[in-house]
């Protein structure tokens, strides 16, 4: 089969005979129709964050895709969280991303991990109900109502964009967007944001509080992952404020951060895995109806696509972002 493969750091590419998977017997084997290159991509086939071996595994670390059931599963977990599945159906997979392959012609998923797909839509819509997903799920531990709360989001990549709409969902009172490059900066006013600011750094931070007029925002969101907004998200929040790191580390190695203005503030941190985990997958199915019903605009997020033999190209535009690139999809 045609796939994705990672031969070392920063080292992806196209391979036209992989072999075939295998599935147990609470797997369905998938046709792959379209996946997309998550910013978690680019931390482990591009920075060797949590990768297991070289070569990799075709398909890895691919995890957001969409495609048809050609093999449903012999048999279903007694804690079945997906769907039952016929031959023909459209999935959403979402498999962790430890066993995740979805950078292949074909892949095997568990039962656990999938979703039935309504017809009709376009599929790089349905395909973001991944990633919306997992925003969706980490911003279940924030207070239930955000009303009257500011927010900042570091980075307006698909992440960044999709948290600026679930905040302005929870009713958050002013949502700034930090993000130097103009076209995504533009995206993010149409999803939520109040203020964009094209500042990095200090000069951003100076900025949040010009804005608000205060100690700082009551809530940040660190989108990007990397060693240096991981510490402006501690710099920017206010006393006593919370932050949530979404974006991965940049490797395995130990990450350093302003530790002293963690403390002195008395942050509250956390970080968030495991949506795919989530019995009943529950979240994963509220934002499948959020994209079905239109009440997000998924048409500008998906502005690039490559078939899978392009993969190496389409992971160095994900890489710089030019071209007004947001979310890169590769194509079976």
């Amino acid at each position: 089969m045609r796939a994705a493969q990672v031969f070392g750091i920063d080292d992806i590419r196209f391979v036209s005979d992989a072999p075939m998977p295998e599935p147990d017997e609470h797997d369905a084997l998938i046709q792959t129709s379209m996946a997309s290159i998550c910013g978690s991509d680019l931390h482990m086939a591009g920075m060797g964050w949590q990768m297991p071996e070289y070569p990799a595994p075709p398909g890895h670390p691919g995890h957001e895709a969409v495609g048809i059931v050609l093999r449903p599963p012999k048999t279903y977990p007694d804690n079945l969280s997906g769907d039952i599945l016929q031959e023909g159906d459209l999935v959403l997979t979402v498999p962790h991303i430890w066993y995740s392959f979805c950078f292949a012609e074909y892949m095997t998923v568990n039962a656990n991990h999938m979703l039935k797909l309504p017809a009709g839509m376009p599929i790089e819509h349905l395909l973001m109900t991944q990633q919306l997903g997992t925003v969706l799920f980490a911003s279940r531990r924030l207070p239930e109502s955000v009303e009257g709360k500011t927010c900042v989001v570091i980075g307006q990549g698909s992440a960044g964009l999709f948290w600026d709409f679930i905040l302005k969902r929870k009713r958050a009172s002013k949502i700034i967007a930090i993000e130097p490059l103009e076209h995504r900066r533009n995206l993010a006013e149409s999803y939520g944001a109040d203020h964009t600011i094209d500042l990095i750094g200090d000069e951003a931070n100076q900025a949040v509080l010009d804005i608000i007029n205060g100690d700082g925002p009551d809530i940040v969101v660190e989108a990007v992952g990397s060693t240096s907004t991981l510490s402006q998200a501690f710099h920017i929040v206010k006393p006593e404020g919370i932050c949530v790191l979404f974006g991965l580390p940049e490797s395995n190695d130990p990450v350093p951060f302003d530790y002293t203005e963690m403390f002195k503030k008395r942050v509250n941190a956390y970080t968030i895995l495991g949506a795919q985990e989530e019995p009943g997958l529950v979240t994963f199915r509220e934002t499948l109806a959020i994209i079905a019903e239109a009440e997000i605009d998924m048409t500008p997020i998906v502005t690039h696509r490559f078939p899978i033999e392009e993969v190496t190209q389409a992971f160095q535009l994900a890489k710089t972002r030019n071209n007004n690139a947001v979310k890169i999809a590769l194509t079976f």
